[in-house]
């Protein structure tokens, strides 16, 4: 009986860290002293020759998808990419990000790209899973499409946990 006991209390603490694991914002400084908000990406697409990492961010103000797509063009080619994302949700309408900026990060090893969600959307992203991205990747195809297959409802999971940390 104490085993079965002391087992079911295990579970409800592995339980609890894992909930909570799971609104793990991180923040940063910008060179410009502004403080963002994020969360590690989120593998949403995987093949052996192409994968597509994303996650949202915010300054408390506005709310961006962040996509890291690999591989990804050198940085004087990728420094073009200024088109704006096409995201399809489960609820079948396609969503327009507006483009806001292209990164190298981690001593340029990793490149992001920032799209801003209008909005209006943001109701939509908090609702209905993602589940096709058309990104123009300037510089080494045209447009690219990734039918997410992994972590579909990661925008909807991180953009609950951010608009909760609002509510408080």
């Amino acid at each position: 009986m104490k085993k079965l006991l002391f087992s079911v209390l295990i579970l409800l603490i592995l339980g609890a860290a894992k909930s909570y694991a799971q609104c793990d914002i991180k923040n940063k400084v910008l060179a410009d002293g502004s403080m963002v908000y994020y969360f590690d990406p989120a593998v949403f697409y995987t093949t052996k020759t192409k994968s597509l990492k994303i996650n949202i961010v915010t300054d408390k103000e506005n709310y961006y998808v962040a996509l890291q797509p690999t591989p990804f063009p050198e940085k004087k080619e990728g420094k073009k990419i200024n088109d704006d994302l096409v995201i399809r949700l489960a609820d079948n309408k396609d969503y327009k990000l507006a483009h806001y900026d292209t990164q190298y990060i981690r001593n340029d090893s990793v490149m992001q790209v920032l799209y801003l969600i209008d909005k209006k959307d943001i109701d939509a992203f908090s609702k209905f899973e993602a589940v096709v991205a058309a990104i123009n990747m300037e510089g080494t195809e045209f447009v690219r499409d990734y039918n997410f297959k992994l972590h579909k409802s990661a925008i909807i999971k991180q953009l609950a946990c951010f608009l909760k940390e609002e509510d408080k």
